[in-house]
């Protein structure tokens, strides 16, 4: 790669030939802003936010799709580009409404930062505002298109990283706007729920369907036991949203916060995690030696289910039957906890909190219901309204104690914890399933093949007399990879993982929004030096879950657990 040499701010700085100014800028250190800018993508130049002066060149030009060149000098913040960004972000605040206050993105909106460092404190430009109503229709996600400022990055990531197209531009001109299909609701379109969307826009035009206040409603009413769950990645992420530093694992302060806000019981979903592998592996090996739909796909990722339901149902058969994590545990809670503490399961109100929006529409799902009547969850939050209810109740997290999780439900292998990194459900079952079929514990400590920010990762194991093929995916888009070849006749693979989003729970759609790679990398090490730290790395044995086998369930997949813990899926049929 040919390196050169420009002048940015006065400044010398090495660039890569073919390289954009924005690229070799913030490598320097010096800051561009940007609306429509995304790391890895093809840049479009929408948002003109990032506009330079450069010496010779007439125009301003976007720095985020123009190439260096040799000797080339460049004024970031000279008075012409700073006058033009300025011009920008007025003209975007004199449609979008004046809400902020109320906005849940406010004090996190990429155009209220930008007016603020932008010193807009005067109205210069006036119009008519944008006068959308809300879509409301999606049990997971809210579309406010008067807050779209149409950066298209919701767009993109829903076409290019997920492959599922659900939203995209229509009209022209100055009625141009973002929308599904025929500009008809969330809830009838492709959307598979995932998040990803809510993830990358910047202002409030995207966000997750509440919970908050059925979950506050349930904690002040006395006739309701509330428990609550949390998923295995949401005690690595949630201290980012109160200003930890990133990877922290607030687990035990977690614990402690939750039984402030007034829930009765404080459950590790990583439990069910490790349930999920004695019923997925036990149905794994049922389906080898018995000639079941190979190769058997995760049933974790709700988002996922959905994307196979919608574009690949030939493959329906495929999927676990098994429920995930989340509903397994709101069903051994109305259940097995329910008579053991002698309550009647309808006044359990029951309580996850999740790294992933698509959980919401996972929990009213039809399928998932206890005694087909009451639901096995009754509330979803994103790890993000987690936060806003610590806050709500002026609790500090960093002045909690360290507290444990309760039993029946408390006790977690590090194989349920690795469930929110990508590759971690496959890890998991390849342990308890080689100890399944051998009797003898894998001598493999970590599967590093299965590991890492790798879209796309396979691994074959020798276990007993059979060569067992696996692979992981994460992001929608990599799924259609593999599942075409599968259509296309490649039998060497068993077992798939997949998670909607790219690097699995860690960066799921209810995560903190504006991390990096880095940034998701970080939460992926803390959980594999979890893993590498501590004593219990197999899900086989959880003791906690031997219990409930031996008290209730009788053994993996017998009558009960499918009647439990398992589902069905089906194409599904939407009518307009």
């Amino acid at each position: 790669m040919n390196v050169i040499t420009i002048e940015i701010n006065g400044q010398q700085v090495q660039a890569n030939k073919g390289e954009f100014i924005l690229e070799a800028a913030r490598r320097a250190g010096i800051n561009i802003p940007t609306l429509c800018h995304m790391e890895n993508f093809t840049p479009t130049g929408a948002c003109r936010m990032c506009v330079v002066e450069i010496d010779g060149i007439r125009n301003l030009v976007p720095s985020c799709a123009y190439p260096v060149a040799d000797g080339m000098k460049i004024q970031t913040h000279s008075p012409r580009v700073v006058r033009a960004r300025k011009t920008i972000v007025e003209l975007l605040l004199a449609s979008h409404p004046d809400d902020c206050l109320y906005c849940v993105r406010s004090g996190s909106c990429q155009l209220q930062e930008l007016a603020e460092d932008l010193g807009v404190r005067q109205r210069r430009y006036t119009g008519a505002k944008n006068n959308y109503q809300p879509d409301h229709s999606s049990p997971a996600i809210v579309r406010d298109p008067s807050k779209c400022i149409l950066c298209g990055k919701c767009v993109r990531v829903c076409e290019e990283v997920q492959g599922v197209g659900a939203i995209d531009f229509i009209n022209r001109g100055a009625a141009a706007r973002v929308a599904t299909a025929f500009d008809e609701g969330l809830n009838i379109s492709s959307c598979v729920f995932c998040g990803q969307c809510v993830k990358v826009c910047p202002t409030g035009a995207l966000r997750e369907t509440s919970h908050l206040k059925r979950i506050t409603d349930a904690l002040q009413n006395p006739d309701k036991f509330v428990v609550v769950q949390h998923a295995p990645s949401v005690s690595i992420t949630l201290g980012e949203e109160l200003g930890i530093k990133a990877g922290t694992d607030v687990c035990g302060k977690m614990h402690a916060a939750l039984r402030r806000l007034g829930f009765k019981r404080v459950f590790d979903t990583s439990f069910t995690a490790d349930l999920t592998i004695m019923e997925e592996g036990t149905e794994l090996i049922n389906r080898v030696k018995n000639g079941g739909p190979l190769p058997l796909l995760s049933s974790c990722s709700p988002g996922w289910v959905k994307f196979v339901e919608e574009f690949y149902p030939e493959f329906i058969p495929n999927v676990s039957s098994c429920k995930s994590p989340q509903q397994m545990m709101g069903a051994v809670i109305k259940s097995f906890f329910a008579e053991k503490q002698q309550i009647d399961p309808s006044k359990i109100f029951s309580v996850s909190i999740m790294p992933c929006t698509a959980k919401k529409f996972e929990a009213d799902r039809p399928e998932m219901k206890h005694d087909t009547t009451l639901p096995d969850i009754d509330a979803v939050l994103t790890t993000r309204e987690l936060a806003r209810l610590l806050k709500l109740y002026g609790i500090d997290l960093e002045k909690m104690p360290n507290e444990e999780a309760d039993s029946p439900f408390g006790q977690r292998s590090t194989a349920g914890k690795l469930f929110g990194a990508t590759g971690g459900v496959a890890e998991a079952a390849i342990r308890s399933v080689y100890y399944l079929m051998t009797g003898e514990e894998l001598g493999i400590k970590e599967l590093d093949a299965l590991r890492g920010m790798d879209p796309i990762k396979e691994a074959h194991l020798q276990i007993g007399d059979l060569n067992v093929g696996v692979a992981v995916v994460s992001g929608l888009s990599n799924a259609r990879i593999l599942l075409d070849q599968i259509k296309a006749g490649r039998k060497d693979i068993h077992f798939i993982e997949v998670m909607t989003c790219p690097g699995g729970c860690i960066n799921g759609g209810g995560q903190p929004i504006g991390t990096d790679i880095q940034g998701v990398t970080k939460r992926m090490q803390t959980l594999y030096k979890i893993d590498r730290t501590e004593e219990l790395r197999v899900s086989h044995k959880n003791e906690e879950v031997q219990r409930l086998y031996k008290e209730y369930l009788g053994e993996p997949n017998s009558h009960k657990a499918h009647e439990l813990l398992h589902t069905h899926y089906v194409k599904r049929k939407v009518t307009i």
